[in-house]
């Protein structure tokens, strides 16, 4: 049902109404959309079932019909509890049937009435009423003259505004005397919502309900009063525009007269003429062509001739056919490499090996390598060396942290501030479109809400793709086959699957001590020495005293604490010679203490000495490898285990199996209910960090063993492995990593799986010569080589385990 038009009558039309009797059982018509107030004529549109038999029913007796809201519009099929209970007692004036099977008729609002019952529901309603009286005031006081007049004024000044009601309605306002029937006819014309005009309705009070009228009266007349404001200044500001644009079109004529140029024209010369100049390829010319001719059509100043003007630049500024030529001096490149790095021979190979390719085959697509290693060791410096020996411009942007994937492949230009991703930004600053560009942090992409930049970096370093990447801002294929990409993570797993296997991994392990020497006395000193002002002839330090830097002020496996602790060596030395002290620093293992204070670290066998219950694993971590300290103790309790120290679910794991295997091992060995009356208690101190992993397996499962025999552990025996049920010691990763730990704590053996003999191969000659390399394929060969007997003792500190020595030896 629907209201098409909305009309009132005028009083003497409706004489006999009020005397009209009405039945005390009428048929009831939902309205959906729409309240009906007394004296008010309304179109209808029936077409529910029940709808159009309570309308029947009223035409077959007087006419009569009580016309109630619906709560709620969207219900079909409304219930009793769906309907208001206040309505009014209309008469049916009119009734015509449409085609489409609907009945329309014309309804008159003749008294307010209430619900009492509903005597029937299906298939149509009929209800018990009662008809509301509503006395008429003996006097209208002053007060409620006021307020009808207010409301009077009110609706002519919403009428003024643009508010559509009928002028028939306007002359009847001044007939009303009576507030009940003057606030009736307002209402009905306000094209108020249900709920507000069904409250005006149930209000009996007539003052009150003029009051009512008058608060909705005032508020729309403050929404009229805004809207014409709204519009009014929205007509000014473009009479204004129109204005403008008309005095600069009058100007540009005047300028031509008088032969001065005009700024956009030549504006426009340049553009093309930079296109002209780049070289595009034939795609991207024509669009950049087509987008100039849009511009140039454009008004100088508007919003989207600056935004077009911006695209334009970026098509130009980027290097579409602009290349560096490649450096294929292999030998060349390979001094490069080495002036620059120590060491690190895998990698230095592997762009030679490109060099080499690159020179036979000219059409070759570019690597994607991903560097990755610890920090500190040199992964971005090294892709700088790979620009220089290639003779290439070098890119570097970070990934780490980033979360939009728009950072990728750039905003759409739909958006106001749209630029390019970061990798057609690092081309154009670069200027080139086949530079070594570097991603780094390629290990800590996130992602969120805004996208997942891992996924789009896919097509970035897919050789098969990425010919033609596609930007979302400049929405055209730029081919970054010929870039270079080289990627650098701390650790690889976690890289997305998908993203990893798209990369050439080279992984860059820590230094050994030996090498930090070198490196700092080739690359870190005489670079601190010329950043702090001061030279060879000024400070003089020994090897002994790096090595001593070294272990006892910067373990780590990369060299940037090295560094600062050099720069902070260096800056004393020349606050010495700007003071006047002028005398040459020479600086040796017993002095460094002058300059760094009291050693951070201490050596390992100035901390330990061969202890029961302690046993020296060998860890991976991202920053290279580390020892950890696994301690175990044994005290009366009833047969539980507990761990302490953070570790994870893995590790938790690895020492159950451990506890399994020493039961196992011990059966027999030691008095019979004895891990039912006894606490095992394991914990690996800095409780602080979390570890994981079940490469520990072997070293809590000495430990234990050691706790409940009292057979003391070899302090200067680190072992990894993990290990079965059964006792079997299965392979485990990082071997470099773990031995260069092992080196830097000066241990002295290494247990390790019989499977990872093959990986001694990464392990440097100078690391695998003072290690001494025992493996094992079972649990019991492991405590045959970490534990000693009380007899041994005193032997331990000059004896190697046989075992050990002579497997080290074939590997040798």
């Amino acid at each position: 049902m629907a209201n098409n038009i909305i009309d009132n009558i005028e009083d003497d039309e409706l004489e006999g109404s009020e005397e009209l009797e009405i039945p005390e059982i009428l048929p009831l018509l939902p309205i959906r959309d729409i309240v009906i107030f007394p004296y008010m004529i309304m179109p209808l549109f029936v077409g529910r079932e029940g709808s159009v038999i309570a309308v029947d029913e009223s035409l077959a007796k007087d006419r009569l019909i009580f016309l109630t809201a619906q709560k709620d519009v969207a219900v079909d099929a409304p219930g009793s509890k769906d309907l208001f209970s206040v309505g009014t007692i209309g008469m049916i004036m009119r009734m015509l049937k449409l085609p489409d099977g609907r009945i329309k008729i014309l309804v008159q609002g003749l008294a307010k009435g209430a619900i009492k019952k509903y005597v029937q529901e299906k298939p149509s309603f009929m209800v018990k009423i009662e008809k509301i009286q509503e006395n008429p005031l003996a006097e209208v006081s002053l007060e409620v003259e006021a307020i009808m007049r207010n409301v009077k004024e009110q609706l002519e000044r919403i009428s003024s505004l643009g508010k559509i009601i009928s002028p028939e309605i306007m002359m009847i306002l001044d007939s009303i005397t009576e507030p009940g029937r003057l606030a009736d006819l307002v209402a009905s014309n306000l094209g108020l919502k249900v709920d507000a005009s069904q409250k005006i309705l149930e209000e009996r009070n007539p003052v009150k309900r003029l009051k009512q009228v008058g608060e909705y009266l005032s508020k729309e007349l403050e929404v009229l009063t805004m809207q014409v404001k709204i519009q009014s200044q929205a007509k000014e500001e473009m009479n204004k525009t129109q204005r403008e644009y008309y005095l600069r079109e009058q100007l540009r004529a005047i300028k031509n007269e008088l032969g001065d140029t005009d700024d956009h024209a030549e504006e426009i010369e340049d553009l093309r003429a930079s296109i002209m100049e780049q070289k595009m390829p034939e795609e991207i010319e024509a669009e950049a062509l087509k987008q100039l001719k849009r511009f140039e059509s454009m008004h100088p100043e508007s919003s989207e001739s600056s935004m077009l003007r911006t695209y334009i630049d970026w098509l130009v500024e980027v290097p579409w056919s602009v290349s560096t030529k490649d450096k294929l001096n292999i030998k060349k490149a390979k001094l490069i490499l080495n002036e620059d790095h120590y060491d690190l021979e895998k990698i230095k190979e592997r762009i030679l090996e490109y060099l080499a390719v690159r020179k036979l085959n000219k059409d070759m697509k570019g690597p994607i390598l991903c560097f990755a290693g610890p920090p500190g060791v040199g992964k971005t410096s090294l892709g700088k060396s790979i620009a220089r020996a290639l003779g290439r411009k070098f890119i570097r942007v970070s990934l780490g942290g980033m979360r939009d994937e728009a950072e990728i492949r750039g905003h759409r230009r739909t958006y106001v501030g749209a630029l390019p991703g970061r990798i057609i930004q690092g081309l154009k600053n670069a200027g080139s479109n086949n530079p070594v560009f570097m991603l780094d942090e390629i290990d800590k992409l996130g992602s969120d809400f805004r996208g997942d930049p891992s996924s789009a970096l896919l097509e970035v370093l897919d050789p098969e793709q990425n010919n033609m990447f596609s930007d979302h801002y400049l929405n055209l294929p730029f081919d970054l086959s010929n870039v270079m990409f080289i990627t650098t993570a701390n650790a690889t797993h976690t890289i997305p699957p998908p993203l990893r296997d798209r990369m050439e991994v080279l992984s860059l392990s820590g230094y050994t001590p030996e090498e930090k020497v070198k490196i700092a006395r080739m690359y870190l000193l005489p670079k601190q020495l010329k950043e702090n002002g001061i030279s060879e002839k000024n400070m003089q330090i020994s090897d002994k005293a790096l090595l001593k830097v070294i272990s006892q002020y910067t373990l780590e496996a990369g060299l940037r604490n090295l560094e600062r602790t050099i720069a902070s060596i260096c800056r004393k030395v020349a606050r010495g010679i700007a003071e006047g002290n002028k005398k040459r620093r020479v600086i040796s293992e017993s002095s460094i203490h002058k300059f760094l204070g009291a050693p951070k670290i201490l050596p390992e066998d100035e901390q330990e000495e061969n202890e029961v219950g302690v046993a020296t694993g060998l860890a991976w971590t991202e920053s290279g490898g580390d020892i950890l300290h696994i301690e175990a103790s044994i005290m009366e309790g009833k047969g539980s285990l507990q761990l302490t120290g953070q570790l994870g679910d893995v590790m938790k794991e690895s020492a159950q199996a451990a506890l399994s295997f020493t039961r196992s091992y011990l059966s027999g060995k030691i008095e019979k209910g004895y891990f039912a009356k006894h606490d095992i208690h394991v914990h690996v101190p800095a409780g602080a960090i979390p570890k994981d992993g079940p490469s520990a397996g072997i070293s809590i499962a000495t430990a234990i063993i050691s706790a409940i025999t009292k057979k003391p552990i070899i302090k200067d025996v680190a072992m990894t492995g993990e290990i079965t049920l059964s006792g079997r010691v299965l392979p485990i990763g990082g071997l470099k990593e773990k031995s260069l730990a092992a080196h830097r704590s000066n241990m002295k053996t290494v247990i390790i799986p019989e499977k990872n003999q093959k990986d001694l191969e990464d392990v440097p000659k100078q690391v695998r010569a003072k290690l001494n390399y025992v493996f094992v394929k079972s649990g019991k060969e492991v405590l045959d080589v970490a534990l000693l007997d009380e007899k041994e003792k005193k032997k331990a500190k000059s004896k190697k385990p046989k075992e050990g020595k002579r497997k080290v030896e074939a590997v040798r």
